[in-house]
């Protein structure tokens, strides 16, 4: 008997267009933890499978979310407010199982998932890799979006994300579990103390403490 269902899909019309979502869901869920995808890549992403591989088996289902424009074939993500407009119109369908509702994402999703969190409601924010400032652009800071979600929030940073590592996050009421060596998008160097599986680990066991200590 297995711990949990994987790959359950569901679509969604939204005011953007037709999002999709992959439940992977606990047997026995307490919460629902939902992430989307950045800005070039999709829920193939390694930190977004780890979470959906690992956190069911601890009453935590995860629904990773596509965004209409990743659905649709299109490269480029649109503007910040259409994506806002796609993660409201999925909303209902990560409620619906009535369970409180962590809303989460890597870099451009985990902006969306600050920005709405208190208007939609969610329990807490996961934002992984949220990306502070463009590369090489500490002044174009985003802080403001971090420090305003208005709900518990965990940040989950690569030691050499050049979006912004973890010494450069400004003070403020979230946590921060770094990965060390990993970039933006958690790889680690293979001359690295730690290995890929090991910097998987490391998110994985932090997001799992954390959402233990939510209630």
């Amino acid at each position: 008997m297995t711990d949990h269902v994987t790959e359950i899909i569901e679509t969604i019309d939204t005011d953007a267009g037709t999002a999709r979502v992959t439940w992977h869901r606990a047997s026995r869920a307490r919460l629902v933890l939902a992430v989307s995808h950045g800005a070039g890549g999709g829920i193939e992403a390694r930190d977004l499978r780890a979470l959906a591989a690992g956190l069911p088996a601890h009453g935590v289902s995860v629904a990773l979310v596509e965004q209409p424009w990743r659905v649709a074939g299109r490269k480029l993500a649109p503007a910040p407010k259409t994506l806002d407009v796609g993660w409201r119109g999925i909303w209902p369908v990560l409620a619906k199982p009535g369970l409180p509702v962590i809303a989460g994402g890597r870099s451009a999703g985990a902006r969306v998932a600050c920005r709405t969190a208190t208007e939609l409601g969610a329990h807490a924010v996961l934002a992984l890799s949220f990306p502070l400032h463009p590369p090489g652009r500490p002044e174009k800071s985003r802080a403001g979006e971090l420090l305003g979600a208005g709900v518990p929030t965990l940040v989950v940073q690569g030691g050499n994300d050049p979006f912004g590592r973890p010494e450069e996050f400004p003070e403020g009421a979230y946590e921060l579990v770094e990965v060390p060596y990993g970039d933006h998008g958690f790889a680690v160097p293979k001359r690295a103390p730690v290995d890929q599986d090991q910097a998987l680990k490391v998110i994985t066991d932090g997001v799992l403490k954390w959402t233990s200590s939510l209630g």
